[in-house]
């Protein structure tokens, strides 16, 4: 049996101490400085204080003051931070973890830099590792699932990538279980660009359901308009991932699984209802204060890298209409007008 030790223990990398844990092993979760109220709670009461069921028994709980404790001696490491904690991690996690313990992290995004590069996690972390002369084996989960959907045990497909098969093999055997199955691939740059890219799209698909509240004053669901900026949506993710560099349409694949999810449930689609309904970010931002809210973060940052490119003649921002008027939603304040003509094409 194996131990797996999880560095954050947010929805996510909480959710992943159940299979884990169902399989046998040993589970050491560990929370940031930022979740110490979390673990007090999973001591006191062995659960998640956002979840609706039990850890399975036996799950360990650490304060961040223990967290090299509990690295010792386990067989992996999985990051659960969000993409706000990847600077944190980076600087502080990865250098105190020993080269021979394979790291899984499940935080989303993209970091742009001022080339206009769009750089997965695994790769900045790898540059900051690169600085001090370590090396870590760095993958990343990725793919259509929600917190507690997977402590719930719904069927769930997922993805890890990294760099090494037969080490993506370990990890995969440590994890799978009958309800949590597990792809891998060495596309670190298509999984991914795919799953975050998600996120902006999702807080797209969103805001029409905030529109027709807005426009019809009830809570029908108006598929068609969610079903137009959807297939946009798939359609300027398509685009970002081959200026990527992504291997195979299986990461738009993943990336289109992980989309719906993501509207149909959490903080994605609650922010972009508030902004369909009317509301202006700074106004929807208070309205879910202390929600995690990392769509924001990567439409806007996707967008930029696409001005960036754009300027030097290497992208065409007229492909990503739906990109660009987010992108205003979020930094200029404009209000939502979805530029429904500019989806329409002509082949023949």
């Amino acid at each position: 049996m194996a131990i797996v030790t999880i560095i954050g223990s947010g929805m996510m990398g909480s959710a992943l101490a159940f299979p884990a844990r169902e399989n046998g092993h040993t589970v050491r979760l560990v929370g940031t400085h930022l979740d110490r109220e979390i673990i007090e709670t999973c001591i006191k009461t062995g659960r998640h204080p956002k979840f609706e069921k039990d850890f399975p028994a036996g799950v360990e709980y650490y304060q961040i003051e223990d967290m090299e404790k509990a690295i010792d001696g386990a067989d992996m490491i999985i990051g659960g931070v969000s993409s706000f904690g990847v600077d944190w991690f980076g600087d502080f996690v990865l250098p105190k973890i020993p080269e021979e313990i394979p790291v899984l992290t499940v935080t989303k995004g993209l970091w742009n830099t001022p080339a206009g590069e769009l750089l997965p996690y695994p790769m900045v972390w790898k540059k900051k590792l690169d600085a001090i002369g370590k090396k870590l084996s760095l993958n990343a989960v990725g793919g259509p699932c929600t917190s507690y959907e997977l402590v719930a045990h719904d069927q769930t497909e997922v993805a890890f990538c990294g760099d090494d098969l037969t080490v993506l093999e370990k990890l995969r055997s440590i994890m799978k279980t009958d309800y949590y199955h597990i792809s891998i691939t060495t596309d670190v740059v298509g999984i991914e660009s795919a799953v975050a890219l998600k996120n902006g799209y999702a807080l797209a698909i969103a805001l029409t359901i905030g529109l027709n509240q807005k426009n019809f004053g009830d809570d029908t669901l108006h598929f068609n308009s969610q079903a137009a900026v959807f297939g946009q949506s798939v359609k300027e993710m398509q685009y970002l991932l081959t200026m990527q560099g992504a291997g195979t349409l299986d990461n738009l694949c993943v990336g289109a699984g992980d989309l719906y999810v993501t509207v149909y449930g959490g903080r994605t689609r609650q922010i972009g209802i508030l902004l369909g309904r009317g509301m202006d970010i700074d106004a929807a931002r208070a309205e879910l204060a202390g929600v995690t809210l990392e769509s924001l973060v990567v439409a806007v940052r996707v967008a930029k890298a696409m001005k960036v490119k754009a300027a030097k003649g290497e992208a065409d921002l007229s492909m990503f209409p739906l990109l660009m008027h987010v992108d205003q939603i979020l930094t200029e304040k404009m209000p939502v007008n979805i530029p429904w003509e500019s989806f329409t094409y002509e082949k023949a």
